[in-house]
């Protein structure tokens, strides 16, 4: 027998040896586990899950008798109360059926889903495709009518430039194809031609 083969006759002895002790020290030094132990959360976050019911990372998505099509998503949504629903870091997509889409962000909100209505509240966003990126504070939504105003003011960026307005309602004309942002009370319009030309 040559030094080679004598070299793999040991081996062949040798590392299912070592691979065995190596288990073993896996298994004996490892930690015990007491599984009484208390799940690593916080009483609040514990209070928060056992009065009511609570989803993580929910998404809801329908159609409008119109014809829309409407997708919400949020971080967290917990029933409020009888009929609402309470949620955070709110997002909505509106696809309307005339091509123009509408995205709603905000930090919290309430939805009553039996009535396909929300409000949404705290640094809320809109955004269209048309070219206009709004902020306010508050936002009411009707999806079934396909209704979104603004009972407060908003200010933000349109196609010719910078607007603020007392109150802004997103509706459909009542042929049911095109949707219209009307700004009232007190609007007030710079007009930007060179941003245009960007």
């Amino acid at each position: 027998m040559d030094g080679y083969s004598k070299l793999v006759a040991w081996l062949k002895v040798l590392l299912p040896l070592t691979a065995l002790g190596l288990l073993s020290t896996l298994f004996l030094l490892s930690r015990n586990i007491d599984p009484v132990a208390s799940v690593p959360f916080a009483d609040t976050e514990i209070q928060e899950r056992l009065r009511g019911q609570q989803v993580t990372a929910p998404f809801y998505s329908g159609t409008s008798s119109s014809g829309d099509r409407i997708s919400v998503s949020a971080g967290t949504m917990a029933t409020a109360n009888d009929q609402n629903n309470a949620a955070t870091d709110l997002a909505a997509h509106i696809d309307l059926s005339s091509g123009t889409r509408v995205v709603l962000f905000s930090d919290t909100g309430e939805f009553d889903l039996a009535y396909g209505a929300s409000s949404l509240a705290g640094n809320v966003v809109i955004t269209t495709s048309t070219g206009y990126k709004l902020n306010s504070d508050e936002l009411l939504t009707d999806f079934e009518n396909m209704t979104v105003r603004s009972p407060g003011p908003v200010a933000g960026t349109g196609l010719s430039g910078t607007l603020e307005a007392g109150q802004m309602t997103l509706e459909k004309t009542d042929d049911g194809e095109n949707a219209h942002l009307i700004f009232t009370k007190g609007v007030k319009l710079v007009y930007r031609p060179e941003e245009l030309e960007e």
